[in-house]
């Protein structure tokens, strides 16, 4: 038995396959989506979504964000923006997170919402920069 992956990103459906499991970078953690797994939904982290064929991870793609709805048959992931590992070019993984570095590290901790959104654009900066490392 699998589970039916369905990825769906801003411009189009990505992909729908079984997988035999799913790892997805949730906010709180990274989370592995097997069959018959107990219903969720949860945000994403910007990280890297793995899946597995058997013990063979068969596809990986850098997701910036966005959310999982999970049940016992489905996973279906709803990226803000997302790209196969394959795809990604170190040099410039590094410039996104230096850039990431620079604005966080002028954000002003007392405004929430700029300090939230630049903390979020840092952890996704640097899961890029972690999935070039890991194709």
């Amino acid at each position: 038995m699998a589970t039916n992956l369905e990825i769906i990103s801003p411009e189009r459906r990505l992909l729908a396959k079984p997988a035999d499991m799913v790892v997805i970078p949730g906010t709180e953690g990274d989370l592995g989506i097997l069959p018959d797994h107990a219903p969720l939904i949860t945000s994403l982290r910007g990280g890297t979504i793995e899946i597995y064929q058997g013990q063979t991870v068969t596809d990986r793609f850098y997701v910036s964000g966005g959310f999982a709805e999970v049940t016992g048959t489905r996973c279906t992931i709803l990226a803000d923006d997302i790209i196969n590992v394959a795809d990604l070019d170190p040099a410039q993984a590094q410039a996104d997170l230096d850039m990431a570095q620079a604005v966080y590290d002028q954000t002003d901790i007392n405004d929430e919402t700029a300090y939230r959104i630049a903390s979020d654009r840092l952890i996704a900066a640097e899961g890029k920069l972690y999935a070039t490392s890991h194709k």
